[in-house]
């Protein structure tokens, strides 16, 4: 079984990318999980075909701790099974915590079973609490995807995650599998990406270009993949599961100081000097 967390600056598309990434996974007859941990609870909505999926953490709420396993985990596109952790009543409690609460249940439900292939957790934003670095922390994703663009403040969030991953490695086995360049279509983008992942001694694993098909199936409340197999952005997403899927090149991130992070900047003209 691999588990693997998504992570990157919130807004960059990564629950987005998560789901049509597993969508492609499935399509190779792969069994997976995903785990949403993110409060809004969008991280399945498109492999449930639209469907809000109660949390975890409500679940406990309204229903105490005996709960059957069917209450929170839900099957989607391909079979894949959906779960979202949810969070507190807004202004109450630490978000990063439903993550901690639902991993800890679905252990205890016997949700991760031998059969799995892969577990997916899509995680909010940068690695900025003890919660939202749980996975990579206490090493229950073994891989990281960062999800980035060309844009300035993408990369930012990119190299902060780098320092998580690297100062998690050693106790919990962490390793980075890659950079997921999530198209802007900023000028150059492509050229700096695949800089910006081998300065951390990584890789852009793939190159997802822009497309207004994703916002057509996202619309539908679907993912590309399901909505029209037959798009070029849908083939876009089965190279993406295939290129994750044959990956052998797992780092130590070496993340940038902020004086060089501007310098790659500059030199691709992000930033005026």
């Amino acid at each position: 079984m691999r588990q693997i967390a998504i992570y990157g600056k919130g807004g960059i598309g990564k629950s987005t990318t998560t789901q049509n990434l597993t969508a492609g996974l499935g399509l190779m007859d792969k069994n997976i999980m995903v785990v949403g941990c993110d409060p809004k609870a969008d991280s399945t909505r498109l492999l449930l075909g639209g469907l809000a999926q109660k949390t975890v953490l409500d679940t406990l709420r309204e229903e105490g701790e005996e709960i059957e396993l069917d209450a929170i985990l839900k099957p989607g596109f391909r079979g894949i099974q959906c779960v979202e952790s949810g969070g507190p009543e807004p202004g109450v409690g630490c978000a990063g915590r439903g993550i901690i609460t639902s991993i800890g249940m679905l252990e205890q439900l016997g949700a991760y079973t031998e059969d799995l292939d892969y577990v997916f957790y899509d995680v909010l934003g940068d690695v900025v609490c003890g919660g939202f670095a749980m996975p990579i922390r206490e090493g229950k994703a073994q891989e990281i995807y960062i999800v980035a663009s060309g844009e300035m403040m993408a990369l930012y969030a990119a190299n902060n995650i780098a320092k998580g991953v690297q100062k998690y490695a050693s106790s919990g086995g962490v390793r980075l599998g890659g950079i997921i360049c999530n198209s802007r279509n900023v000028d150059g983008e492509r050229e700096l990406v695949d800089a910006f992942a081998k300065e951390l001694g990584s890789q852009m694993i793939y190159f997802v270009p822009r497309d207004n098909m994703v916002q057509r199936a996202e619309i539908n409340k679907k993912t590309v993949l399901e909505f029209d197999d037959t798009a070029v952005q849908a083939q876009e997403y089965r190279n993406l599961a295939a290129a994750v899927d044959g990956n052998q090149m797992f780092v130590v991130p070496t993340p940038m100081h902020q004086d060089r992070l501007e310098e790659l900047l500059m030199e691709h003209g992000l930033m005026d000097i």
